[in-house]
């Protein structure tokens, strides 16, 4: 199948997120005590109570949550072929703000403008169907956002979300046993390492204690960037280099 994917019908993306507030002593008292709950599920601490101080220490892992965190980043790329030459270069864009209703709606537009055609277009990300994907349907409704054709897929059939290439998936080739890392798959692929400056775990502080958006959106881009190059290199083609690879916006 992957050889049969036009790369030029693919939209690249990748997600950042933090907690929905900058301390655990920031969320309303309903919050804490649900945060409480959920922290038992984190720490693996089933049979009794959770502190005050595990759920304090615990709230820097709220951002995986899309019931407690939001979406500061979206990063998307797309391959595009020039006609004459057939070289293939790679444009990288970041919806990136605080105010994450802007930026969904701002990336919906995208998708309902140009990516609509479950038939034609993909949308492309590493773990996306397990974690960017939901994630974003799950704050739009939130926001009470309509959620455009490609990502309405509650309770979809596994044939009917086909238009959802996850590189991760594409690697297991079945095997369903390990999560395999896109840092990983990077070295093991000759990919330049995208995590070079911060990682998923420094985005919560970079974003609520650097107040440094343009930072995330450049880490994000690095992330969309590596997985454009492994899809090449999942169909055996060149690494895109150089002026290949263009940032709008920056």
């Amino acid at each position: 199948m992957i050889d049969t994917i036009d790369i030029t019908n693919v939209l690249f993306l990748d997600i950042e997120t933090v907690g929905g507030h900058r301390s655990y002593d920031d969320l309303s008292d309903d919050f804490k005590k649900l945060w409480k709950i959920k922290t038992k599920s984190v720490i693996k601490k089933y049979n009794e109570p959770v502190t005050e101080e595990e759920a304090i220490a615990n709230y820097d892992k709220a951002g995986i949550f899309a019931e407690f965190g939001k979406i500061v980043c979206i990063s998307v790329g797309i391959v595009v072929r020039d006609t004459e030459t057939q070289t293939l270069n790679v444009r990288l864009k970041s919806f990136a703000d605080h105010d994450e209703k802007k930026l969904l709606q701002d990336f919906a537009d995208l998708i309902t403008n140009y990516y609509w055609n479950v038939n034609k277009h993909f949308m492309c990300g590493h773990n996306l169907k397990e974690f960017d994907i939901p994630f974003i349907c799950r704050r739009m409704l939130i926001h009470q956002m309509p959620l455009p054709r490609p990502l309405n897929i509650s309770g979809a059939k596994p044939w009917e979300t086909k238009h959802l290439l996850d590189t991760m998936l594409m690697w297991r080739f079945g095997d369903y046993k390990n999560f395999t890392a896109l840092k990983l798959l990077c070295a093991c692929f000759g990919i330049p390492s995208p995590k070079d400056d911060i990682d998923g775990s420094e985005v919560g502080r970079v974003y609520w204690e650097e107040d440094d958006l343009e930072r995330i959106a450049v880490y994000c881009e690095k992330d969309v960037l590596a997985v454009v190059q492994l899809l090449l290199r999942y169909k055996r083609q060149p690494l895109l280099e150089g002026s290949q690879i263009i940032y709008i916006g920056r």
